[in-house]
């Protein structure tokens, strides 16, 4: 992976760690997570009359990332309400490179380096060891597991239709402005159909966190999509999936949450396959 990717990548997964953090706001998760879609499908309409219109061999990719992306928003929900968060998202977010990995193979035959492999392995194993650091997947119930294995296959799903779809598109940043705007528009439209027009006034009175959020969170899965324009699929996911590491950095600097045995050996891992990765 050149210097220029690599740095480029590890970014996106710092600002994805920061949007993270300031989604911890008072609000039912679903809300937080549609103001977050609505937000960069905001920020994505004002910048669509800079870029070209996706050809229309590129649209199915756009509607199905979309489409996997709701599924996604609706597992992660379910997942956190059966189990705690800082054990189900590293789990879900953890499992999800290896999945991506193994889906660019069969689907794209594309095949990563050895030290690609390692890098995915460690980051894979660091991110799946964090969600033990609260006492163990013992004390996470089978419905939690269940959503939260569900939520990574969504997360692959998505992100080898985006890997797959930016490739076709006349340039990543027009790719990723239409598909904000498409999955702004749906997520908004399923908001109204599961919550109703109450839903609206709720999302209102936070839309300043909405804005700040959608546009890093645009920023941070935009550099994402360009870099997998550059460089293998699974790798790219993986280390996106060092946002955990920043997650950790912040919740303990910031948070003064305690960093603990799990969480340090955990980070050693993530460093570990962050890495491999640059020496790909």
């Amino acid at each position: 992976m050149s210097p220029i990717v690599f740095t480029a990548v590890l970014i996106a997964a710092a600002m994805h760690a920061v949007w993270n953090a300031m989604v911890k706001v008072h609000l039912d998760r679903f809300v937080s997570i549609t103001l977050m879609s609505a937000g960069m499908g905001t920020m994505a309409l004002i910048a669509s009359p800079f870029v070209a219109f996706p050809a229309w061999g590129v649209w199915p990719f756009i509607f199905a990332s979309a489409a996997f992306q709701q599924g996604y928003k609706l597992c992660l929900i379910k997942a956190y309400a059966a189990g705690d968060l800082a054990q189900v998202y590293p789990l879900a977010r953890g499992s999800a490179p290896l999945l991506t990995t193994i889906g660019a193979f069969a689907l794209i035959n594309e095949h990563p380096g050895s030290w690609a492999v390692l890098g995915i392995a460690l980051l894979c194993a660091g991110t799946i060891l964090m969600s033990l650091r609260g006492g163990g997947l013992e004390k996470l119930n089978r419905e939690a597991i269940a959503y939260a294995f569900s939520t990574s296959f969504f997360i692959a799903c998505y992100t080898l239709a985006d890997g797959n779809g930016v490739r076709l598109a006349s340039s990543a940043f027009s790719y990723a402005v239409w598909l904000f705007i498409t999955d702004g528009t749906i997520s908004l439209v399923l908001a109204l159909v599961l919550r109703g027009p109450g839903i609206l006034p709720v999302m209102a009175r936070s839309w300043k966190i909405g804005v700040g959020v959608g546009g890093l969170s645009a920023a941070s899965y935009g550099i994402a999509m360009w870099a997998m324009t550059l460089a293998p699929i699974g790798a790219v996911a993986a280390l996106r999936e060092s946002s955990i590491l920043f997650a950790m950095i912040i919740s303990v600097a910031f948070l003064r949450e305690g960093l603990g045995l799990w969480r340090f050996v955990a980070g050693v891992l993530i460093v570990g396959g962050v890495v491999a990765l640059r020496l790909a």
